[in-house]
């Protein structure tokens, strides 16, 4: 089965500009009801955490959604995974400094 990340908000959607809302929309999509990838609520709470940040007013309703089907552990972990994404993309999108 194939795993699809994306780690570098740059990089993505196909390569061009930054990572649109409804693309992580639909990464949270693939891992809430397991289409090509097992389904993993974790994940799927992470990525409508990062399309709701993006303005994705649907993704706000199913992240709560799932939220009701999770423990306050995977709840936590889905928030750190959500957060070092963003720490890994705003390290890996960040200009060098001139020394």
């Amino acid at each position: 089965m194939a795993r699809f990340e994306i780690l570098n908000a740059d990089m993505a959607p196909l390569g061009e500009g930054c990572v649109a809302g409804d693309m992580l929309f639909e990464l949270g999509m693939m891992y809430s009801v397991g289409c090509d990838v097992p389904v993993d609520l974790v994940s799927a709470h992470k990525w409508f955490n990062l399309a709701a940040m993006k303005g994705n007013v649907e993704a706000i309703r199913l992240r709560r959604e799932i939220a009701d089907q999770m423990s306050d552990g995977e709840i936590a972990a889905a928030q750190r995974a959500a957060r070092d994404w963003l720490r890994g993309s705003t390290e890996t999108s960040a200009p060098a400094m001139a020394a």
